[in-house]
């Protein structure tokens, strides 16, 4: 099987985790992991989870793909899935072998974001349209921002948040749409 990204060298077997096997790429980082062998691999991890902390994701450098890719198996077309609204890797996974293409550093990525153990939660609709969310949201406070500034968009932020669990919130937006 050739690189999907390299179209090149030969991925070579490797491991990401202890036991979870992957192809690899020597030339890019890259890994291509059957969603099999990681179900395997993350359903025997449950025991050794805890709870997850608080710890901030450092950054990570990866080498994201923004082209299409080719299933080094079957060569079809791989679908993309964003990871998350704040960083814009996208995952690479053949739907019909089940594997998933994880450009170098995005293992890391994944750990880092705490992901690595729910990693197909990310190939779901409701995962996608969350993002699609965050981002549309991000996108309407980025246009307020600009509009009225910093400090008048902290205070809406804040009348935002006492608002949402007021028990009197449908009276208070009424009267605010009115005028």
């Amino acid at each position: 099987m050739k690189c999907p990204r390299c179209k090149s060298p030969q991925l070579l077997p490797t491991m990401i985790e202890e036991h979870l096997p992957a192809m690899g790429c020597t030339t890019c980082n890259g890994s291509l992991v059957s969603l099999l062998y990681y179900r395997h691999w993350a359903e025997t991890q449950k025991e050794l989870l805890q709870s997850p902390d608080s710890k901030v994701a450092t950054a990570v450098a990866t080498n994201d793909t923004t082209a299409a890719l080719t299933c080094p198996k079957c060569e079809r077309i791989m679908m993309k899935y964003k990871v998350s609204g704040t960083v814009s890797n996208r995952l690479d996974v053949c739907g019909l072998c089940d594997e998933a293409w994880l450009d170098g550093g995005e293992w890391e990525l994944l750990e880092a974001l705490q992901l690595s153990h729910i990693m197909p939660a990310i190939f779901t609709d409701e995962w996608q349209s969350r993002i699609r969310r965050e981002i549309a949201e991000e996108s309407r406070r980025l246009i307020l921002a600009r509009t009225i500034g910093d400090e008048p968009l902290a205070r809406v932020e804040e009348f935002k948040a006492w608002l949402a669990n007021n028990e009197h919130k449908s009276e208070i937006m009424t009267y605010l749409s009115r005028g």
